[in-house]
């Protein structure tokens, strides 16, 4: 398959079905939110290592989880049990971006100082967000992503201590159920996301299933006094 060269002077993407076998479909482009918003709506993410140029991404199978599908551990349902975290919702995103920056830092990380600040430009228009796990008043883990609809698009957690990322997923996706979100895209499978409960479905059940999650839109704003919830036929902002 070939891999499509984008132009800055237009949003458009290629179909996703004519990525290759590994996922990759497009270079170049810009990482402004009218674009990433674009792509992520059709199912593209960015993902390329410093030094490179923008490479856009549809994995096929993709990696899903349903939030009424979540599975906790039992080992991580005893910590959540003995109340070793407190938790919250967009209080520390840049923090939490730039601490999962770091931590795959010694494996080459995607995110380059341009994806740090095009998720930050996507925070402050409401539709990035992060969850956040505190230990004895410090930042003990997290993760974040973008909202769409309702769908979430997981992107990176870290974590300081043990079991702090696990326990701030598992809170988030709680929190995206009862808000009335119906998918949380991981992307690309990994034995600690199968492990609560994620699955991998073909591309063509994913973007089907994300053109029904895009509707109604998603009200833009802060989480953190909670995720604004969405019922059927409203209409967001």
């Amino acid at each position: 398959m070939p891999v499509f060269r984008l132009s800055r002077e237009t949003l458009d993407f290629p179909d996703p079905s004519l990525a290759d076998a590994d996922g990759l479909l497009a270079v170049g482009g810009d990482l402004s939110p009218h674009r990433l918003l674009r792509a992520y709506a059709l199912g593209i993410f960015p993902w390329y290592p410093e030094g490179s140029p923008i490479l856009w991404w549809s994995p096929d199978p993709r990696c899903v989880l349903p939030p009424e599908e979540l599975h906790v551990p039992r080992s991580l349902k005893r910590t959540l049990r003995q109340g070793r975290f407190s938790f919250s919702l967009d209080a520390a995103f840049g923090d939490v971006v730039v601490n999962c920056a770091s931590a795959h830092e010694k494996g080459g990380t995607w995110l380059v100082p341009e994806m740090i600040a095009a998720y930050a430009r996507l925070h402050r228009l409401g539709l990035a967000h992060s969850a956040e796990a505190w230990h004895e008043g410090e930042l003990a883990g997290g993760v974040y992503g973008l909202a769409l609809g309702r769908i979430f698009f997981g992107e990176s957690m870290f974590f300081r201590r043990p079991d702090a990322s696990k326990a701030a997923l598992v809170y988030l996706i709680r929190q995206l159920a009862g808000a009335g979100f119906v998918l949380v895209d991981c992307q690309q499978e990994t034995a600690n996301l199968l492990r609560f409960g994620a699955r991998g479905i073909p591309r063509e059940v994913f973007l089907g299933r994300l053109r029904g999650a895009l509707s109604p839109a998603a009200p833009r704003g802060s989480w953190r006094k909670g995720i604004p919830r969405r019922e059927e036929g409203s209409c967001g902002e």
